[in-house]
């Protein structure tokens, strides 16, 4: 069950002192921003779709990330809706329509058909894609074979370098042009209301969150089951908030405002991370943005208490194979690339099947859960600790969002008490000192912007 009550009152999060303002009976904009505020917006754009962007407009705002801005007449309504669909407040695993006899289950990976480790059969997408170029060789293969006319993802944004833009394609060209990962705020789901409109057949690629709040679209739009074949995504450890961002970029002795473009990995697995100036470009290892090992990940809030990070919604989800969790830095860019890929519904085994046979991936091998918590231990301890952490929100009046078929409670009771007890007092004391917390959203000036 959603736990609604800072959102339907007017108390506001705690700021960085912890105090609170009674503001009176909430408004639909408080409503709204109250995501935001107690840091569970992901920026997918779904709200936009939802409400019209006339009404909610996602864009950068003062703090740097992409976030709803109530630009219309917003109603009670409406932000139900918004509430029912948002990958804040609701996240869902694969559907029950999509789960049969022959899925396995597992309590940490979900459900799964097949597992494999592959790579994208053409050297050249292998090479710019990241990891092994899979979910990149699996949009073009649909485009290609015909199974969809289009696909939704994200590419490079045209107009802020660090951050990532919706983009259809209909080509193998316009896939490319989105090949790698994005790091930063993306909104892929801005328009889908749009896309759904044209009336054609089309696969999206997108995080765990997005995915799940295109399935959570589903349950209230049925054009989205009908024109929505296949969902894929990446095993996603989070993104990068903007402030950290703009900090590894003047740790490199570039002023933020001069960037031009910022691939964040691939050419190698992971591949140099590259920054593009006026006045050229600037390679830093994997490890120098993200640091050294998981302690040192800067990451929003929403991504800490993330349920579900490893696209359990998906069709299929594809994840990078390091052992123990990271690369390293002797021979990394040398790498040509491993997915590990969990086909989790029929429709995601038989695509990935159909994709080696017709020479679009190439599968290694069979792989097994332990290589997949072996490759993702990070993912395999949040999944255990989440539970914890939502009930440290809820003891402080927080938006709990609502979950169903990812077995949390299950896995937070197989940890030790006194290891439940520590995250949800460690949630309590972080929402406390205010870390969990966003100022309301407002629109950024468009002349400050890359000042």
């Amino acid at each position: 069950m959603c736990h609604y009550a800072r959102a339907m009152t007017g108390r506001t999060p705690p700021d960085e002192t912890g105090t609170e303002r009674d503001a009176g009976p909430a408004t639909p904009a408080d409503r709204l921003h109250a995501i935001v505020e107690q840091g569970l917006c992901t920026g997918c754009g779904i709200c936009q779709s939802v409400a019209g962007s006339e009404v909610v407009r996602v864009q950068k705002v003062v703090n740097g990330y992409e976030r709803p801005v109530v630009v219309g007449d917003l109603d009670h309504a409406t932000v139900d809706r918004i509430y029912e669909v948002c990958p804040g407040t609701r996240v869902e695993g694969l559907p029950d329509r999509l789960v049969d006899d022959a899925t396995h289950v597992d309590p940490v990976w979900g459900p799964w058909r097949r597992i494999v480790r592959a790579w994208a059969a053409d050297p050249v997408v292998r090479h710019e894609g990241s990891t092994g170029g899979v979910l990149t060789a699996l949009a073009i293969y649909l485009l290609e074979s015909g199974r969809v006319d289009l696909v939704l993802h994200a590419r490079p944004s045209t107009t802020e370098p660090t951050f990532g833009e919706s983009h259809l394609s209909a080509t193998p060209a316009d896939v490319m042009a989105g090949v790698g990962a994005r790091y930063g705020p993306t909104a892929p789901l801005v328009g889908v209301d749009e896309v759904l409109g044209m009336g054609r057949p089309f696969a999206f690629v997108g995080k765990p969150c997005d995915v799940a709040a295109l399935r959570n679209l589903g349950r209230l739009d049925q054009r989205v089951d009908r024109l929505v074949p296949y969902m894929l995504a990446p095993v996603c450890g989070g993104y990068m908030p903007p402030a950290a961002t703009a900090a590894f970029l003047e740790r490199m002795g570039i002023d933020p405002s001069e960037v031009t473009g910022l691939r964040y990995r691939g050419r190698g697995c992971p591949g140099p991370t590259r920054i593009e100036t006026a006045d050229g470009s600037t390679e830093a290892h994997y490890l120098d943005f993200w640091g050294e090992d998981e302690s040192m990940w800067m990451l929003p809030w929403r991504c800490k208490v993330c349920p579900d990070g490893i696209g359990e919604a998906a069709d299929l989800a594809a994840a990078d194979t390091w052992p123990g969790g990271s690369p390293t830095r002797e021979g990394s860019d040398d790498d040509p690339g491993t997915n590990a890929v969990l086909a989790r519904s029929a429709a995601g085994l038989e695509l990935l099947e159909a994709a080696e046979r017709d020479g679009a991936l190439v599968i290694e091998r069979d792989a097994t859960i332990d290589e997949m918590s072996d490759y993702q231990p990070h993912q395999v301890r949040k999944k255990h600790a989440v539970a914890s952490r939502y009930l440290g929100m809820a003891d402080e009046g927080r938006i709990v969002p609502a979950t169903a078929r990812l077995r949390l409670d299950e896995l937070a009771a197989a940890m030790p008490a006194d290891e439940q007890a520590r995250q949800r007092d460690g949630t309590r004391v972080r929402i406390g000192r205010g870390k969990a917390t966003e100022p309301r959203p407002e629109a950024a000036r468009p002349e400050v912007q890359g000042e």
